[in-house]
């Protein structure tokens, strides 16, 4: 199979370039060695690996997390389980941020309802309790 100029490993991954810079600085992708033709040439694995990190990305795995997945993938000692406890462990991120976002959008919600009439914004309801809040905070 034919090597991949950096260009042509990104769009056959369907990334831009920079995000395979920067998957390289992070330690995510191996950076091969200029080739006499002055490019570094990639692999199909590197391909597969770039889709393998977008795709744990759009699940909710940080960068972290999907490093430590790589080392799973790549590692053949490592068992199944210790996929799956890392999967438990970020069903339970997800369900936590669910929760917190559940809770801005019901504290928004009522914060809304008082919010009537067509008076001046700085006497609304909304801008009070920011504006109470954040004198609050500062107190603690």
């Amino acid at each position: 199979m034919k090597p991949f100029t950096i260009g042509h490993l990104a769009k056959a991954a369907n990334v831009g370039v920079e995000t395979v810079r920067f998957y390289e600085r992070k330690g995510l992708l191996q950076t091969p060695e200029r080739k006499n033709s002055a490019y570094r040439q990639y692999d199909r694995d590197a391909v597969d690996r770039l889709k393998f990190i977008r795709r744990a990305q759009q699940v909710g795995f940080t960068l972290k997390e999907i490093e430590d997945l790589l080392g799973l993938r790549d590692d053949p000692d490592a068992r199944r389980a210790d996929v799956r406890e890392r999967a438990t462990n970020k069903i339970a991120d997800i369900n936590a941020k669910v929760r917190d976002l559940l809770a801005m959008r019901e504290s928004l919600t009522n914060l809304l309802s008082s919010c009537e009439g067509d008076g001046p914004a700085s006497a609304c309801p909304i801008i009070t309790a920011l504006q109470d809040h954040e004198k609050t905070s500062s107190k603690e």
